[in-house]
């Protein structure tokens, strides 16, 4: 060990959290640029399936590990007609999209995506319009998709290609509701109405079904926890989960270290909004817990976006035009760097030291548009450095999570105050005897030596304990990306790990995210 200040990391019986839900290794495909159309869709590609899919974005979907795909909006869904995107492709209409004024073609829709889905082994997280549309629409799109044979919307699925129902069982009713961005947004009571009424009637339909309804946009809403007291108090009979929505990036920070920190602001979001779900829960007696779907979360550079749409509406925004709006444009395409992913493996750990309240997530997005993967049109496709620590944790957390006593030194922040530059998580299957260690190194300056015990994990057996495996993401140059010309600039190294008495001994560099993959 060098002289560097010493972080620990115990675990016991005492720190097990719950079992680690698959859905939290959720992720998002919205009709946003070129996430769908040059994203997982693009017929022409040397290496486009039958029916038009990427072989390789499919493959890397696979390789992330994502399990379940919130699908199609976001703010697409507001004004979205669903039957749009089924039946022939040569006989969808074509509409405008007045979330990212763009051409929609419909050539993917729910039909496309069911079979995408099947492809890579994804479920589905539906999303219905609530902005445009209704209870109605709501209804008629649960019969086509979930529908047994018999029915006028179930043959019609039938007719479309698709014998067997989907079995779609969680469903998002609405996107961001309260956001004046949204079209047909409302104020919190009329919300409370629509989501009520919807949800009432999508659970007398099929009573299994898990329903999420609207949270807050951001903790920066005015009506952010009054919004979700409100609605789930209404709505609580019929609601399941309440969305989450957080997004974070360096030049919204006050300063580098705070940026680094932003898991801090991720719990206080949770702790709000799981408060108010138990408020609600209380106020209807109710016999169950509402959990939170962290359906959006991830690093977005927003900045950029709300300059671009300022030069929009400062282009168009007087008189009529009639130019063409255009389909798939690169928007929000975001270049992650070496931070961004350290501090999106940080969020990762957070998510799984909440995970007895946060049951579902979705990382958003997954192609091109703010996302881990990025591709080329005809071209090929790579890795951000943000796909990394999402990959190790949804391929190799299983079974619960812990969160572990940490000692560690601390550092100075202007949002948080003094907080531990270092933060772990750990999970443990006790049928496999794996285990999974996540560390981050949240200081921007300086290394720290981590010592870190086990012995108190169930049925942990010192003797038997071995590393399988440790990796490293850290680059001398925080600000390195990974891009076309070189896709691999940034990638996890080995992590000098050592092995004494039953405990790892390594060190972490600064502004760093770690694994170690352990059995015992």
């Amino acid at each position: 060990m060098t002289t560097n200040a010493l972080a620990t990391i115990a675990v016991g019986k005492k720190n097990k959290v719950a079992d680690i839900p698959p859905r939290i290794f959720g992720s998002f495909v919205e009709h946003l640029g070129r996430c769908v159309y040059g994203g997982i869709y693009e017929p022409s590609h040397p290496l486009a399936t039958d029916d038009g899919f990427r072989q390789d974005v499919i493959d890397l979907a696979k390789e992330l590990g994502v399990t379940c795909i919130r699908y199609p909006g976001g703010n697409f869904v507001s004004t979205y007609n669903w039957e749009d995107g089924t039946g022939p492709r040569d006989k969808r209409p074509v509409r405008r999209d007045l979330a990212w004024h763009c051409t929609e073609t419909n050539e993917v829709g729910i039909d496309d995506f069911y079979r995408w889905s099947k492809k890579t082994g994804t479920e589905i997280m539906l999303a219905v319009n609530l902005g445009t549309r209704g209870l109605k629409a709501a209804l008629e799109e649960l019969e086509y998709v979930n529908g047994a044979a018999g029915t006028e919307l179930a043959d019609r699925r039938i007719s479309n290609g698709i014998p067997e129902p989907m079995d779609i069982k969680m469903w998002c009713i609405g996107n961001e509701m309260d956001g004046p961005w949204q079209v047909g947004h409302m104020t919190p009571d009329e919300y409370a109405s629509a989501v009520e009424r919807v949800a009432h009637a999508m659970k007398l339909a099929e009573s299994g079904l898990e329903l999420v309804a609207c949270g807050s946009s951001s903790a920066h809403m005015p009506t952010f926890g009054s919004w979700e007291r409100t609605v789930l108090t209404k709505a609580y009979d019929n609601i399941d989960f309440v969305s989450c929505h957080a997004y974070y990036y360096e030049r919204g920070a006050k300063t580098l270290q705070d940026y680094l920190a932003s898991s801090h602001d991720m719990q206080l979001f949770i702790d709000t909004v799981a408060q108010s779900a138990d408020e609600a829960k209380a106020a209807n007696g109710g016999d169950h817990d509402i959990a939170l779907s962290f359906d959006e979360w991830g690093v977005w550079y927003s900045d950029v976006w709300n300059k671009q749409e300022a030069q929009w509406k400062a282009q168009f925004g007087k008189g009529l035009h009639h130019d063409a709006w255009p389909k798939a444009p690169h928007l929000l395409e975001d270049i992650y760097n070496v931070t961004d992913a350290v501090v999106e493996g940080s969020l990762m750990i957070t998510l799984l030291k909440n995970c007895n309240r946060v049951r579902s997530a979705s990382r958003a997005q997954l192609v091109n548009a703010i996302a881990p993967i990025m591709t080329q049109d005809n071209g090929p496709a790579w890795r951000q450095t943000v796909f990394y620590p999402f990959s190790e944790a949804a391929n190799h957390a299983r079974g619960d999570a812990f969160c572990p006593d940490v000692d560690s030194p601390k550092v100075n922040t202007k949002t948080f105050g003094e907080v531990n530059a270092v933060d772990a998580v750990i999970t443990w299957d006790e049928k496999t005897r794996n285990g999974l260690l996540l560390m981050v190194n949240i200081d921007s300056n300086e290394e720290h030596d981590i010592s870190i015990s086990f012995d108190g994990l169930p049925h942990f057996n010192p003797s038997a304990f071995a590393v399988d495996k440790s990796m490293v993401l850290h680059e001398d140059d925080p600000r390195l990306c990974n891009t076309l010309e070189q896709p691999m600039a940034v990638r996890p190294k080995n992590l000098a790990a050592t092995v004494v008495d039953g405990r790892i001994c390594c060190a972490l560099p600064p502004i760093s995210w770690s694994a170690v993959e352990f059995h015992s």
